[in-house]
């Protein structure tokens, strides 16, 4: 099941995709009930992933039922989408490809548990929401794109092999960064990394379009995963060349913080950012790889777009502050 938040009336709805359509379960109910009190759930998508597998059970008679009645149903091209929810907290793991590891400064991450970091619901936008470019903050920024892992079920120091189980489903985040503020050096030119200063920042991240269930994606680690910057291909790669996988970040992650309905885990970048071509920030292919441009950073007017097998692509034009 794919769930996508839309606007109606000044107010975001939860709905379910069905095919070119959405459907409202609350406005299914309110037009001819058959729901029950149940549907409220409907109002928040962190209700709608807390009561799973119920909520799911509910959905798909909502989807059967708009089909029979005729009701309860907008056409997607119609409605303007938001990001499916807004996380609690959003866990970030860092330096999870080897390629981007390959590409960047100060990629030696043998013998190293996952590194982490932490965005707020501040940082999100929704696909076609836009990315601000502010001069102030940055003149490189790039974006990142990655495996977002919804968590469903709460859990503290949970198993490997247990993790999956507490995974609700899956999305798409644009780990969007400013490589200026998060590359430091110190006089002897070796470079330290600063991710809050560089990562966490007002639509640093895009989410979306859509939430899929997990039972759509049994095995999160054979994904495609791309992006484009004005159509142009820049990163291309597969969920299967992570490091650390799905379940080894929620297990990890699960040791610092209890996992709670709501929270994200985004899973790192393969290579193809901006940063790669960046000479001045030790970027390893300073005069272009043949898939970045050199000075490929983002600017106002560009679009970036997000893609993942199975989820869709996530589309956000960058504009300036």
């Amino acid at each position: 099941m794919k769930y996508a938040m839309y606007r109606r009336d000044g107010v975001k709805r939860v709905a379910i995709l069905d095919g070119a359509y959405l459907v409202d379960p609350q406005a299914l109910e309110q037009a001819v009930g058959g729901l029950g009190p149940q549907v409220s759930w409907f109002a928040d998508m962190t209700e709608v992933i807390r009561h799973a597998p119920q909520s799911r059970e509910l959905g798909a008679r909502a989807v059967a039922l708009a089909a029979e009645r005729g009701v309860g149903r907008v056409a997607l091209d119609d409605v303007q989408l938001c990001a499916p929810m807004l996380p609690s907290t959003i866990l970030c793991a860092g330096s999870n490809y080897l390629s981007h590891n390959a590409e960047k400064a100060g990629s030696d991450t043998s013998g190293k548990e996952p590194e982490f970091f932490l965005k707020t619901a501040d940082c999100v936008v929704g696909p076609h929401d836009e990315i601000v470019h502010d001069p102030v903050l940055t003149r490189k920024l790039d974006g990142e794109v990655e495996l977002g892992v919804v968590i469903g079920k709460p859990g503290r120091h949970i198993p490997r092999e247990r993790a999956l189980e507490h995974v609700f489903g899956y999305t798409i985040v644009n780990d969007v960064t400013a490589r200026d503020r998060q590359v430091r050096f110190r006089p002897d030119g070796s470079s330290w990394y600063e991710l809050g200063r560089g990562k966490v920042f007002d639509t640093s991240a895009p989410l979306g379009p859509y939430i899929v269930g997990a039972e759509e994606i049994p095995d999160p680690q054979g994904l495609g995963i791309r992006s484009w910057v004005n159509g142009e291909l820049r990163q291309n790669s597969n969920t299967a060349q992570m490091i650390w996988s799905v379940a080894e970040l929620v297990h990890v992650f699960s040791i610092n913080l209890t996992l709670r309905p709501g929270m994200v885990i985004i899973t790192g970048t393969p290579s193809g950012t901006a940063w790669s071509t960046d000479k001045e920030l030790g970027g390893k292919w300073s005069g272009g790889n043949g898939i970045v441009p050199a000075s490929g950073y983002l600017r106002p007017g560009d679009l970036i777009e997000c893609e993942v097998d199975g989820i869709g692509r996530l589309r956000n034009r960058v504009a300036g502050a």
